[in-house]
C-alpha cells in the first residue's frame, strides 16, 4: 500500500510513520525538510501550502491513502483538493476534538455524532469548515474524505498540561522542581483524555487503505479520563515531585489576566472531555489504547531529561504566571478580609 503523510515529523504523525513502516506500507512524506528520519521512509521536499512546489515535488504520483497533518484553515484544503483529486484512493484529514460542541449540552459522552461548534477559538471553527468543505466535496464529486479527530495526544516531546509552554515544554517541570507552583484551571475536577501517540497511531494505521470509511469521522483517544488534578499530580510523580505545589485559578480570571487563553481554555481544557471510541473500534478491532497517563508521561519526562536539547524555560511566560498568581492571590487576601472581617 502506496501512503502519504503530510508532515510526518511531528507529535502525532513520527508514531504513525513508524508504525506504518513497521508494518510494512510504503511510506512516503511530504514536508520542507525532505527527511524522514526513519529507515524505509521516503521523503518529498516541499512545503505543502506553495502549490507549485508541492505539485512538482508530487510529480505524477498516485496513492492509495494521504493523511493530512498540515491543514487548518478552508484555502489551506482548497489547495489539497486541487493537488490530490483523481490521486488518491482515500485522503484523511487530522481535524481536532476541540471541533465538538462547547460546551456540551444533553450529555457528557462525546461520540462522532456529537454537534460541532465551538465559538470560543478560532483554531476549532477552522477545523469545522475544513470538514464541511472535505464532505461538500465528498457529495459533489466522490472525493474520498475521512476525517480523524485527536484530542490531547502527546509523545515524548510533549508534557500535556492545560497551561504549560507550547514551545519549551521543560518549563512546567522545572518550575515544579523549583518549588514553584503550577496553574491549574478552576478546581482541578474536570475529567480529560490523554492519549500517547503510539496509541492513536494504532487506530489511524488500521484506518489506511479501507474503502468503507470513506465519508466518516472518527475520533481516536485512550479509553481512561483523568481529573486535571490527577494528571497534575502525576506528572509531578513522573518528575520526581514529592510535593509539587498547585494553584487553582478560575479560567474567567485567567482569561480577565490573559485573554489569548479563551480559545485553550473555554473552547477546549476547561470542558469535560470524555469519549466513545465505540466506533473506531468497530473498524479497526484490533485497536485498545495500552498506555495510561502514568507511563506515558513517565517517558515523556525521561526523554526530556536525558536531552539537555530539550531543557529549555520559558521566563517570560513563567514571570507571567508569577504575575497572574500574585493577582490571583491579591483577590484572594481581599474577599477573606472584606467577608471575615
Amino acid at each position: 500500500m502506496r501512503v502519504l503523510f503530510i508532515g510526518g515529523t511531528g507529535i502525532i504523525s513520527t508514531a504513525c510513520t513508524e508504525l506504518a513502516a513497521a508494518r510494512g506500507l510504503d511510506v512516503t512524506l511530504l514536508n520542507r525538510s525532505g527527511r524522514a528520519f526513519i529507515p524505509g521512509v521516503k521523503a518529498l521536499a516541499a512545503d505543502i501550502n506553495d502549490q507549485a512546489a508541492a505539485a512538482a515535488a508530487l510529480g505524477n504520483r498516485t496513492w492509495d491513502a494521504v493523511v493530512d497533518f498540515r491543514t487548518f484553515t478552508p484555502a489551506e484544503i482548497e489547495q489539497r483538493l486541487a493537488l490530490f483529486r483523481g490521486r488518491t484512493g482515500q485522503f484523511i484529514f487530522i481535524s481536532s476534538a476541540s471541533a465538538y460542541q462547547k460546551p456540551l449540552r444533553g450529555h457528557y459522552l462525546v461520540t462522532e455524532s456529537t454537534p460541532l461548534e465551538n465559538p470560543f477559538w478560532e483554531y476549532s471553527r477552522n477545523k469545522i469548515a475544513v470538514e464541511d468543505r472535505l464532505l461538500r466535496a465528498l457529495r459533489e464529486e466522490s472525493f474520498p474524505a475521512v476525517i480523524v479527530r485527536p484530542s490531547f495526544t502527546y509523545g515524548n516531546t510533549i508534557v500535556p498540561l492545560a497551561i504549560n509552554s507550547w514551545e519549551k515544554q521543560f518549563t512546567a517541570v522545572a518550575r515544579m522542581r523549583r518549588g514553584k507552583p503550577l496553574i491549574i484551571p478552576g478546581d482541578g475536577l474536570t475529567l480529560w483524555t490523554m492519549t500517547h501517540n503510539s496509541d492513536f497511531a494504532k487506530a489511524l494505521v488500521g484506518l489506511l487503505g479501507d474503502p468503507g470509511t470513506t465519508g466518516h469521522a472518527f475520533h481516536i483517544t485512550s479509553d481512561e479520563a483523568l481529573t486535571w488534578n490527577d494528571i497534575y499530580a502525576q506528572t509531578a510523580a513522573a518528575a520526581g515531585v514529592a510535593e509539587p505545589k498547585f494553584v487553582h485559578i478560575a479560567s474567567d480570571f485567567l482569561i480577565a489576566c490573559d485573554p489569548g487563553m479563551a480559545g485553550p481554555l473555554l473552547g477546549d481544557k476547561s470542558n469535560v472531555a470524555v469519549f466513545d471510541n465505540t466506533k473506531i473500534k468497530r473498524f479497526v478491532p484490533d485497536f485498545v489504547a495500552t498506555v495510561p497517563y502514568r507511563e506515558g508521561i513517565a517517558r515523556t519526562i525521561a526523554a526530556l531529561d536525558a536531552d539537555p536539547a530539550r531543557q529549555k524555560v520559558d521566563e517570560a511566560l513563567e514571570a507571567h504566571w508569577d504575575k497572574i498568581i500574585a493577582a490571583y492571590e491579591r483577590g484572594l487576601a481581599s474577599a477573606r478580609t472584606e467577608f471575615r472581617g
